[in-house]
């Protein structure tokens, strides 16, 4: 799968899906420290060890590159950015029972604006599996001869035996 480049420069600096999210009872904010441990919980038991890996970094990142969304005292979705790579977006995930609620675009235009502010030009999504989501939402493009991209040589099994 190839990766996807985003023009950040092009987004409006709109945040009216904050609002729209706290509508529905959901928090779209970044995680505070006492947080850290239960996000990556959440985020590997949902979703993946690699992904709660790249949370953590971006969990530790200064300021924080990612960003959660709460519903009552629980997490239902996150996102995150500069976990990987520098300028690369994510993962972003969102919990089943959630979706198609417009928690994930949240999220998604919540890191964007962010790395907007930080300065970055451009934002590039690694090895992506829906192209038309980020094509539709944000208007991204495939870059060509990116895949298997930055991904390529990344260590699977770390054990010797196997």
């Amino acid at each position: 799968m190839a990766d996807m480049l985003i023009k950040l420069y092009d987004l409006d600096d709109d945040r009216r899906f904050i609002a729209q999210q706290k509508e529905r009872g959901i928090s779209v904010r970044k995680p505070i420290g006492p947080e850290k441990h239960m996000i990556i919980d959440w985020v590997s038991k949902q979703f993946s060890p690699g992904w709660a890996a790249e949370t953590d970094v971006a969990t530790a990142n200064t300021p924080r590159s990612c960003f959660v969304a709460v519903k009552a005292t629980r997490f239902i979705g996150f996102a995150c950015y500069d976990a990987t790579a520098l300028g690369y977006f994510g993962p972003i995930g969102v919990e089943k029972s959630e979706r198609g609620k417009g928690t994930g675009q949240a999220l998604l235009m919540a890191c964007l604006l962010d790395m907007q502010l930080k300065g970055y030009g451009y934002a590039i999504v690694g090895d992506v599996k829906n192209p038309a989501y980020y094509q539709k939402i944000v208007g991204a493009i495939e870059i060509p001869d990116s895949s298997p991209g930055i991904y390529k040589n990344r260590v699977k099994n770390a054990d010797p035996a196997v």
